[in-house]
């Protein structure tokens, strides 16, 4: 079946936050939820906070995250386990909805479609999948596109998408394109949330970091660097 689904959107879109987002799209209320690439948990305390969803279980690969969040202990609806998109471990049919923030692009290419065959199986039929991907657009992707280059990895994870819908595992339910914001004190900020971050080793020549940094600080302000970034949220169902 051919669908029509677009990797980005020419408008430049509502300026929200993702919260607002996915608790309008997703009916949150005693659900089921499986996050898949937690990362630092601020989704999952956020989705816990509203007091809606009957139980969460958020799911990391980065084994020096995971062991942070395990360390977490006032969130009691939620478990962490040490598991990629790849291999859930959940039961077939068990989740209600299940949820990616910019963490399908980060599963390695060649198992992009077994993490959404993954998604497809562990999905009550009628259950919802929320996957929201940057689009490679705007001035925070230039600065990060001077050290690691994510376009391939986006369009991958975009057309894994468009697999799982054109081979009928998973229906579209609707696009949806917004940005977000993003905020940096300065670039000993941005060194220490995404310079080094665990799940992918950035090491760069004196050379690259300063054209980096220097990149980066034409955005700072008075209050910091602020940036804008295009996000687009595929919201698929399981059939049946």
């Amino acid at each position: 079946m051919s669908v029509t689904m677009h990797i980005h959107n020419p408008e430049p879109g509502l300026v929200v936050d993702e919260f607002d987002v996915y608790t309008e799209l997703l009916p949150l209320d005693g659900a089921g939820i499986i996050e898949l690439g937690c990362g630092a948990a601020q989704h999952t305390r956020a989705i816990a906070g509203t007091g809606r969803p009957g139980s969460i279980l958020a799911c990391e690969v980065d084994t020096v995250q995971h062991e942070k969040n395990l360390a977490i202990d006032d969130l009691p609806g939620v478990t962490f386990v040490h598991a990629g998109a790849e291999a859930i471990p959940a039961e077939d049919a068990s989740a209600d909805i299940v949820m990616m923030f910019k963490s399908l692009h980060h599963v390695p290419v060649e198992l992009m479609d077994t993490a959404m065959g993954e998604i497809a199986r562990v999905l009550r039929p009628g259950g919802m999948a929320y996957i929201s991907e940057p689009v490679y657009a705007g001035d925070f992707n230039e600065v990060l596109r001077l050290f690691h280059d994510e376009r391939e990895v986006r369009e991958a994870a975009f057309a894994a998408v468009r697999q799982a819908v054109e081979a009928g595992l998973l229906e579209l339910a609707g696009q949806h394109f917004f940005q977000t914001r993003m905020a940096f004190a300065d670039f000993a900020d941005f060194e220490q949330r995404v310079l080094n971050v665990t799940h992918t080793r950035h090491e760069l020549a004196p050379e690259l970091h300063d054209r980096v940094r220097r990149t980066f600080e034409q955005h700072q302000g008075p209050e910091g660097a602020r940036f804008l970034m295009p996000i687009r949220v595929d919201l698929l169902r399981r059939p049946g």
